[in-house]
């Protein structure tokens, strides 16, 4: 050792034993205190400390790798690496997709004959191993090459990859996503050699979750075609005047359809104060409203065809509280009387999480639409542990197998998403299930890596705020909140 400077000499070469080290030499780390350097030695232990911090995520990359070659998190029940960062380690949804994004773009991945392959970023993979760059490089660089058309030869692609990593030794991730822009109209000033190919690569539109208020933001990229309908559509529905969900009297539908009322359409049009992004909302909600109308989601008896809700006892006495469809979209209690006059609902209303025990034993292998309907109630998604997929997308899971003469009641059924459904069994990697039959789960299912002793594990996640304690309390507003008159309302509402 000289002075702040270390030139590795006597470490150990065994990974575990490096992690073990580098984990002491930071916990150490934590005990001294900065105060005894000069400004001098700051700034140098700053910029070893930055070096250091994206070499680890260099690390962390081949580390996660591996232990995707060798499937070593089936060995704690996980069916990918993914899901074990996010519920194995505890990183939540949005650092295990940053790490997987990085893993993607500098991780050098074993080909089928066993043989590493380049990474795909190979000069970025290289200059985060050396810690002159970190995962905010790496992105910005990641996104610019996704960018490059293809018809843009593999040596032009190279040649552009490292320039781009030389640039980002010297720049700031925001200062490197500008000298990207340059250089892709340097690639393809005309944009002649964008084609279709690139534009369905690209093609992509997400809904994200619902925040505090239950709004949900909108962020893609549609292809032309796509943009063509909907100015098409938009041009119609969201004209002004038109499915104006604050004025009674608006017409509903397309401004240029047969019979529409010119004179009603003219005074809805001056009643009309809404922007042009609130009418093309109000266009979008009125054709949904449309399709379901007009038995446009396809098979009537399943239930991703329908519009499903559930709602607790006591949040429709109260008029509070928040209802769930099975498609996991969560819609204030308010607002279900509103929502049900435009579609024909399941209403599944139960006490405490519990519903009616359905059974079919052996008769049946499928579940039944009323069984579907009583899992939802009770399990409102997929049952496996750490598991959001919403109930639209499940399956009816065997607790006790078919194969193995599991009969098809709802006391042996259990919503899980295809990948917990395929997950099932006693082998390696596998998990087993259960129906618990006491405490505070009773009823649910739980799950655990076969062959082990842990403890079985709910899924929490589609329960969390039913808590009765968690609903507002005041007194109940007029007649309409008693439980028999709001199921009149939303009776004759459907």
């Amino acid at each position: 050792m000289n002075g702040s400077s270390y030139d590795g000499a006597g470490l150990p070469e065994s990974p575990a034993d490096l992690i073990a080290l580098a984990d002491a030499a930071v916990a150490k780390l934590n005990e001294v205190s900065f105060a005894a350097l000069s400004g001098a030695d700051l700034l140098a232990a700053a910029e070893t400390n930055e070096r250091m911090r994206a070499r680890t995520e260099a690390a962390t990359t081949s580390l996660m790798i591996e232990l995707s070659d060798q499937f070593a998190f089936q060995a704690q029940g996980y069916m990918t690496v993914q899901k074990y960062l996010t519920n194995g380690l505890r990183l939540g949804v949005r650092e295990a997709n940053t790490r997987m994004k990085l893993m993607f773009a500098t991780g050098e991945f074993r080909a089928i004959g066993g043989d590493r392959l380049p990474a795909r970023n190979p000069e970025t993979a290289q200059a985060l191993r050396e810690g002159a760059i970190n995962r905010g490089h790496v992105a910005e660089i990641d996104a610019v090459m996704d960018k490059v058309p293809a018809r843009v030869d593999a040596e032009t692609v190279a040649a552009a990859e490292a320039q781009l990593a030389d640039v980002a030794r010297g720049l700031s991730p925001e200062a490197v996503r500008q000298a990207g822009a340059r250089l892709l109209g340097h690639l393809d000033p005309d944009g002649e050699l964008t084609d279709d190919t690139d534009r369905r690569r690209t093609r992509g539109f997400t809904l994200a979750p619902q925040d505090q208020r239950l709004m949900s933001k909108l962020q893609g990229s549609i292809t032309p075609a796509l943009r063509a309908k909907l100015d098409v559509l938009l041009t119609a529905w969201a004209a002004p005047g038109m499915n104006n969900p604050d004025d009674a009297e608006s017409p509903f539908g397309a401004v240029d359809q047969d019979g529409l009322d010119a004179d009603a359409l003219a005074a809805a049009r001056e009643r009309d104060t809404r922007s042009t992004a609130q009418r093309n909302h109000d266009a979008l909600a009125a054709m949904a409203d449309f399709v379901l109308g007009h038995g446009g989601l396809g098979r009537p008896d399943r239930l991703p065809a329908e519009l499903v809700v559930t709602v607790t006892d006591q949040e429709l006495a109260a008029e509070a509280g928040v209802a769930l469809t099975a498609t996991g979209a969560r819609i204030p209690v308010s607002e279900l009387v509103e929502l049900a006059a435009h579609a024909s609902p399941h209403l599944a209303v139960f006490k405490n999480n519990t519903s009616e025990v359905l059974y079919l034993g052996r008769g049946k292998r499928f579940a039944s639409k009323a069984q579907r309907l009583a899992m939802f109630a009770r399990d409102r998604g997929c049952t496996g542990p750490g598991c959001d997929v919403p109930f639209a997308r499940t399956e009816a899971h065997h607790v006790a197998r078919w194969e193995d003469g599991g009969c098809t009641d709802i006391t042996n059924l259990g919503a899980a998403c295809g990948k917990h459904n395929r997950a099932e069994g006693s082998g390696p990697g596998k998990w087993e299930t259960i129906v618990l039959a006491d405490g505070a789960d009773a009823g649910r299912v739980g799950w655990r890596p076969a062959g082990s002793d842990r403890r079985w594990q709910v899924n929490p996640l589609h329960h969390v705020g039913q808590d009765p304690d968690l609903l507002p309390h005041g007194p109940p507003r007029g007649a309409g909140s008693t439980i028999e008159a709001m199921l009149s309302r939303l009776l004759d509402a459907g």
